[in-house]
């Protein structure tokens, strides 16, 4: 359901991340709606690069029920920054691609070399088409 492999799951469990799971007649686990929700949440945290100990802290306020909504908002709110913060650095490395691209795509189509002189013509067979 959530794409995560076995070993993924167990290692939740092993950190403290997701309760021990119940188990269903043929003694494999079976996963209630409420932890299945569960682990749906931390992989979208981990997906958001969310450490894991602030995911331990944020399953851990879960616990503690409304008395930590301020401080889980908190904690949601600084990681959101971060995020902001890397999704911000990787659009400018995805810019700074698209303008290599372009530049090189320009020194094709123009036949010429990076220092501006001209191509040979077995420099030209020799590329790749796109």
């Amino acid at each position: 359901m959530a794409g995560l492999s076995v070993d993924t799951l167990r290692w939740y469990e092993k950190e403290g991340l997701l309760p021990r799971v119940g188990r269903d007649g043929y003694n494999r686990r079976s996963y209630s709606p409420q932890e299945q929700s569960m682990v749906l949440l931390l992989t979208a945290l981990r997906d958001t690069g969310m450490l894991t100990a602030e995911m331990k802290s944020f399953v851990t306020m879960l616990g503690e029920g409304a008395a930590s909504h301020t401080r889980r908002v908190a904690l949601l709110e600084e990681h959101h920054r971060r995020l902001n913060q890397r999704r911000a650095a990787i659009d400018a490395a995805d810019q700074a691609l698209q303008h290599k691209i372009a530049h090189y795509r320009g020194l094709i189509d123009d036949g010429l070399d990076c220092d501006g002189a001209p191509v040979t013509a077995t420099t030209r067979s020799q590329q790749v088409p796109r």
